[in-house]
């Protein structure tokens, strides 16, 4: 809590705060980074090994190949969330499975799955994009603004 919040609370407010915070349990930082980063290794080595099926088997190059990885992981991940898995996963990796494409797609089959009894265009549709909806504007946006950074950056560059 800031201070200047704090300055307006009354001393038994400031009281209880202090009460709170003593019992608020201590989060175990290095375990969840540690979690995190095996986690979202093991996400990324599956999705190297992915890429690399398509490469050896479908005559993909490596540029090529990367489409069809994202979207074998985007399934794997509607799959694993429509079965209830990827719940249990998120919850003991964290950012370390919310980070790769596979957390975005969780987030958007959750949300479909939570309101799916409210139909398919209101339930499903609706409030599946108002999740997906802000990521990617935002992802848009920041994409515009990396390029002009880049326009602006080449053409001095040239200068």
């Amino acid at each position: 809590m800031s201070s200047s919040k704090r300055k307006n609370l009354t001393p038994i407010q400031q009281q209880y705060q202090d009460f709170a915070r003593a019992r608020e349990p201590q989060r175990p930082i290095l375990a969840n980074c540690l979690r995190a980063f095996v986690a979202g290794g093991i996400i990324c080595t599956i999705g190297q090994g992915i890429q690399w099926f398509f490469i050896t088997y479908f005559n993909f190059d490596e540029k090529t190949a990367g489409d069809p990885t994202v979207a074998v992981l985007i399934l794997i991940s509607v799959i694993l969330t429509s079965l209830g898995f990827y719940d249990h996963i998120a919850q003991w990796a964290g950012a370390g499975s919310a980070v790769p494409v596979t957390g975005f797609a969780n987030t958007i089959a959750s949300a479909a799955l939570d309101h799916k009894s409210e139909g398919l265009v209101l339930g499903v549709g609706g409030n599946m994009f108002k999740i997906a909806g802000p990521v990617i504007v935002f992802g848009v946006f920041s994409a515009f603004i990396v390029a002009i950074i880049k326009v602006l950056i080449t053409s001095l560059g040239g200068m």
